[in-house]
Formats: C-alpha cells, sequence, structure tokens
C-alpha cells in the first residue's frame, strides 16, 4: 500500500497535465477578439510555431550532454549464462580424451564494474559550440515568434478589410434601393422614365451580388485567421481592436538602430556566426593530445548442475595419487633405500566431499574476484594525412560565409527599412488624398441626389455620383489598411511594435 500512494499521486499529476495540455490545444477563441489575445493564443496554439519551439529542449539538452562529456564515465554491467551439459572441446582435444568424460550442465554469472574520463580538446570546446547552437536555436525560434506576430496582424487587418468591405457593400444597398423608391416617385409624377426605375432595379441586383460577395471574403478572412490561431473551425467571434493611421514620425536611421538590435533574422545570423567560429575551434582541436583513463573490477561465478562428475574426478585424482605413492615405494625399495610414505592414509574423504559441494553452491552471487585492473593512455597525434586541415579549412569557410551572409543580411535590413518606411509615409498621404476625395464624392452625390428629386439632372447622373461614391470609399478602406500592413511589415523589421 506504501507503494501504490506514490504511484498514484504520479498517475494524477501525469492525468492533470494530459488535461491541460488538452485544454491549451483546445480552448475556444472568445467572442470579442482583441488582437493581443490572438497573438498570445497563437502563441500556444499554432502548429508550425509549435514544431519549431520544441527545439528549444533539444538544445538545452545538447548544452547539458556538452558538459557531461567532461565528467567520467561510469558503467555497471551483469550477465547469467546456462550451458548444457555434454562433451567439450578444448582445441584439438576433447573432455573424454583428457579423462573428463561427460561434463554436467553449468550456471554462470557475472559483473563488471568500470569507470573512465577522457579528456581532450575536443571535449574542451564542446560546451561552448552546444551554447552557440543553442542561441541559434533561441534565434531561429524568436524569428519564428516574429512572423508569426505579423501573419496574425496581417490575418486580423484582412478580417477588418472585409468587414468594412461588407459594410460598404450594406451602404450601396441601401442607398440602391433608396435610389429605385425614388425613381419610383419621379416616375409617378412623371419626371422619371421607366428606364430610369428598370436602371435602378440593376443597380439593386448588382448591390445585392457586391454584398454576397463580401460576406463571403469575411467568412474566409475569419477561417485564415483561425487557422494561423490553430483553433478549430468554425467559431463565432468579433475582431474588436481599433487601428488609427497615424503621421510616421520615425527617422530612418532610428529605425535602422532598432534593427540592428531587435531584427530576429538579424540576430539569428549573428547566432550562425558564432556557431562557426565554434566549429572551427572544434575542427583545429583534432591537432591536440588527449588524456584517458580507465578502471575496473569483475568477478564470476561457475556452479556445476551435478557435482558427480566432479566428485568422481576427484576420487579418481585421489585413486592416482595413491597408486603412484605404492609406485614410488617399490622403486625406493628396489634401489635399497626403502621408502616408508604410507599410502594407504591417501584417501578421499567426506569432508572433501562436502568441500566440493560447497565450492560449487556459488550461482548466482558468490561472486569469485577477479584482479582489479586500471590503464592510462595518452594520444599524440602525430600526422592522419590531411583530413585534419582539410576540416579546419572547411570550419574557416564555412565561418566566412557566415560572415558574408551577416554582412549581407545587414544591408539588405538597411534598404528593406529604407523601402518600408518610404512606403509607409506614402500610405499615410494616399490616405489623406483618400479621405478628402470621400468628402468630396459624398458631396457631389448629395447633390446629384437633390438635383434627381428637382429634376434638374437625369438618373444617369445620379448612377454615375452613386458610382463615384463607391469607388471612394473602398478606395479609402484599402488606403487605410494597406497603410497598417505596410506598418505591420514595417515592424517585422525593426523587431518591435511601433503603434501604440
Amino acid at each position: 500500500m506504501f507503494r501504490m500512494i506514490p504511484m498514484a499521486k504520479c498517475a494524477l499529476t501525469l492525468l492533470l497535465c494530459c488535461a491541460t495540455s488538452s485544454w491549451l490545444q483546445a480552448q475556444e477563441v472568445p467572442f470579442r477578439l482583441t488582437l493581443d489575445e490572438a497573438i498570445r493564443i497563437a502563441r500556444l496554439q499554432n502548429p508550425g510555431f509549435q514544431s519549431v519551439r520544441n527545439d528549444s529542449r533539444v538544445a538545452d539538452w545538447s548544452v547539458r550532454s556538452a558538459y557531461g562529456d567532461l565528467l567520467p564515465f561510469a558503467n555497471l554491467s551483469s550477465s547469467l549464462s546456462w550451458q548444457g551439459r555434454g562433451e567439450q572441446q578444448f582445441g584439438s582435444l576433447t573432455t573424454s580424451q583428457l579423462g573428463f568424460g561427460d561434463e554436467p550442465s553449468y550456471y554462470f554469472s557475472s559483473y563488471n564494474a568500470g569507470l573512465s574520463y577522457s579528456i581532450g580538446a575536443e571535449s574542451l570546446f564542446r560546451p561552448g559550440r552546444a551554447k552557440a547552437a543553442r542561441n541559434a536555436t533561441v534565434a531561429l525560434i524568436d524569428q519564428a515568434e516574429a512572423n508569426l506576430v505579423r501573419d496574425v496582424t496581417i490575418i486580423y487587418l484582412d478580417v477588418l478589410r472585409q468587414q468594412e468591405g461588407y459594410l460598404l457593400a450594406q451602404q450601396e444597398l441601401e442607398r440602391a434601393r433608396f435610389n429605385l423608391r425614388l425613381a419610383e416617385g419621379q416616375l409617378e409624377v412623371g419626371t422619371a422614365t421607366p428606364r430610369d426605375v428598370r436602371q435602378a432595379e440593376v443597380s439593386v441586383g448588382r448591390a445585392e451580388v457586391t454584398l454576397l460577395q463580401a460576406e463571403f471574403a469575411v467568412s474566409n478572412a475569419r477561417i485564415a485567421l483561425l487557422v494561423v490561431l490553430g483553433a478549430e473551425v468554425p467559431q463565432e467571434f468579433t475582431v474588436v481592436s481599433a487601428f488609427e493611421v497615424r503621421e510616421p514620425v520615425w527617422s530612418e536611421a532610428e529605425l535602422v538602430a532598432m534593427a540592428l538590435e531587435g531584427n530576429p533574422g538579424l540576430i539569428a545570423e549573428r547566432a550562425n556566426e558564432a556557431v562557426a567560429a565554434s566549429d572551427v575551434k572544434m575542427a583545429r582541436s583534432s591537432y591536440y593530445p588527449s588524456l584517458s583513463l580507465s578502471a575496473g573490477l569483475s568477478g564470476f561465478t561457475r556452479e556445476a548442475s551435478s557435482v558427480e562428475s566432479m566428485i568422481s574426478q576427484s576420487r579418481a585424482r585421489v585413486s592416482g595419487q595413491q597408486e603412484q605413492c605404492r609406485v614410488l615405494n617399490q622403486l625406493y625399495g628396489l634401489v635399497g633405500n626403502p621408502r616408508t610414505e604410507d599410502c594407504d592414509s591417501i584417501v578421499f574423504t567426506p569432508d572433501q566431499e562436502e568441500a566440493i559441494i560447497a565450492q560449487n553452491s556459488a550461482f548466482p552471487f558468490d561472486f569469485t574476484r577477479q584482479p582489479p585492473r586500471a590503464s592510462l593512455t595518452v594520444s599524440v597525434p602525430v600526422f592522419q594525412g590531411f583530413s585534419r586541415q582539410l576540416q579546419v579549412e572547411n570550419a574557416r569557410a564555412a565561418r566566412e560565409d557566415a560572415r558574408h551572409r551577416l554582412r549581407g543580411a545587414e544591408l539588405d535590413l538597411r534598404a528593406q527599412i529604407a523601402s518600408s518606411l518610404a512606403a509607409v509615409r506614402t500610405a499615410y498621404e494616399t490616405e489623406l488624398i483618400e479621405q478628402r476625395n470621400q468628402a468630396v464624392a459624398a458631396e457631389q452625390l448629395r447633390l446629384a441626389t437633390e438635383q434627381y428629386r428637382v429634376g434638374s439632372a437625369s438618373f444617369l447622373d445620379l448612377v454615375e455620383a452613386e458610382t463615384v461614391m463607391a469607388q471612394a470609399d473602398r478606395e479609402r478602406v484599402a488606403s487605410i489598411y494597406s497603410y497598417h500592413d505596410l506598418l505591420a511589415n514595417l515592424e517585422a523589421l525593426v523587431g518591435a511594435r511601433l503603434r501604440p
């Protein structure tokens, strides 16, 4: 019972961990979804990002393993074996030829305990290389996270864009229906023609089709956002974060300084350069000597399944000694030097039989300890062809390539920031112009409506003003979200959020 309690606790802990993991994977998207909440959910659930983030555990254990190579290695082994009865062969002779007859079956057991330690320049440099590789892995994870934040932001903005398009489509449908009612009223008083009414009906039909397409676009954008969040589809939610168009007041030098410190891709290139520099040290370590120490203990047991053959062999051996004693006594007597050895005292006693039985009872833990062993080896590489220098040159070339990639990444980043900042400024100016265009188009539509109502303008003039207004609305929405998309890309380059 006392052993079951810790096992039950472990099982309960494992169950809670699994339940927590399942909750993280299956949590629902809140109905009022902000951008920050969307980014948080994506960090927890996006499958692509999770697969990249899992590499951090491997990198951590690589560092631990590198430090573990600086510690002694201990080994403890044990074995059990069995050998059946029968005639065995020793070289060119068999046990029967040696006078042992048919051997019984045997049980064997052994143990071996060893301690070894090896140290070299490569082992000393490996922890530094593992740390550099871990930093590179962390940088790649940060880069993947920055890309995820950018993707979530852009798709979140697309949902807002499509929702704005849906609202515009609703407004266009309402205006088209208003124009239809206006044309029908004008037809009744005789200031409009049936053609004007038919044209208004066509405009209503087109507006209804536009509304259906806008609704479909909103649905697709929502699905895309759920996919990047790693959430189940479908779910009902609404995006609530507001985005303002602000004048870009940052200078190019300011953004470049921020990017050189915070751009995830640039940080990853720096980490790769550090890894390449560590690889050069690792390659050079093949020229340095190494030291190896080892020590160990071992033992064995051997037990026969039956001691009858061993007892028989001992009796035969004693009988042979007795017979040899008698022969020697006779020989000594023949040469005139009588020998008075008591050959009858050479007998196989019960004590000897019990000793044989006791010695045979060794399996499996009554080990016969073998002599301890220890060794010290110093290895000095003298000449191994040119393979070592080839490895060094390859490592140096890889390091230089990493440095060139880093410099290229810095130059490319500077150019991208200059281009992105100019694009954001252009988008801001474009939005201001589209804002004025929208106001002018709204005034033009109001005047056309009033003129048509009093009969001083044709229905075609009203339709043209309506078309200009719809285009101005859409261009205004496009300019707003183009600004925010470009700003999101600029934030990804800088590696920091620029909007409030």
